[in-house]
């Protein structure tokens, strides 16, 4: 298969993700401590997050090759770039949170996209990376049947939209490689069952159950 442009990769994602995926990402933030100031969302889609989080920081600065439609007007700005060709046009150091939401499983190079959100937040902030978990039940089934991992199969909206698959021990890596410390792995806690539409019961939680996966982690204060 030849190699599909970043531009045309990037509209098969239609710059959306699961809506509770948002709400998880900010109560990660809330977690951290995370809020005030400027908020930078990598790979920001049709930004959906700024509804979320709005109202937690002051500012909030989406970055993507393509601005989706649907991107809000009040409050949020647009910055076009490249993500698989850091560094963005964006200060270094100048936000308190920065949040790649289903974004990083897109990009040629998971270590310079991570070095670069370590770039971009400010000293004591705050970064979170969410992607596909591929620890669950349902992606390891998927792998033993079908060789190959759930969120990355040959089928639409899948590869070759998706392009890296990272586990646990891959996030906790480039992580400490990229200087971020206070490094913590965390499950969605909502998942769908194997060979079927119907979802785990939330009270499972937990790796085996989980979607998702999400890095947490600070930049040092200095």
């Amino acid at each position: 298969m030849t190699q599909v442009p970043a531009a045309e990769r990037a509209a098969l994602s239609h710059g959306q993700s699961d809506p509770r995926l948002h709400q998880w990402v900010a109560s990660l933030l809330e977690r951290a401590g995370a809020g005030s100031g400027t908020l930078v969302d990598v790979g920001c889609g049709g930004g959906a997050l700024a509804p979320v989080v709005l109202g937690r920081f002051e500012r909030y600065v989406g970055c993507d090759l393509v601005s989706y439609g649907g991107f809000p007007r009040d409050g949020a700005t647009f910055v076009q770039a490249d993500l698989d060709r850091p560094p963005y046009p964006l200060e270094a150091g100048s936000a308190q949170a920065v949040v790649s939401v289903e974004t990083i499983e897109h990009l040629e190079n998971p270590r310079a996209f991570v070095r670069e959100l370590a770039r971009l937040v400010a000293p004591a902030g705050v970064v979170v990376v969410t992607t596909p978990n591929q620890l669950s039940l349902l992606s390891k089934l998927t792998l033993l049947t079908k060789n190959q991992f759930n969120a990355f199969q040959e089928a639409p909206g899948l590869y070759p939209a998706h392009l890296t698959a990272l586990l646990e021990v891959d996030l906790r890596r480039i992580a400490r490689e990229a200087g971020l410390v206070e490094v913590e792995i965390h499950y969605s806690g909502f998942g769908r069952i194997p060979f079927t539409a119907r979802a785990w019961p939330r009270a499972l939680g937990g790796r085996p159950f989980s979607d998702n996966v999400a890095l947490l982690a600070r930049r040092p204060r200095s």
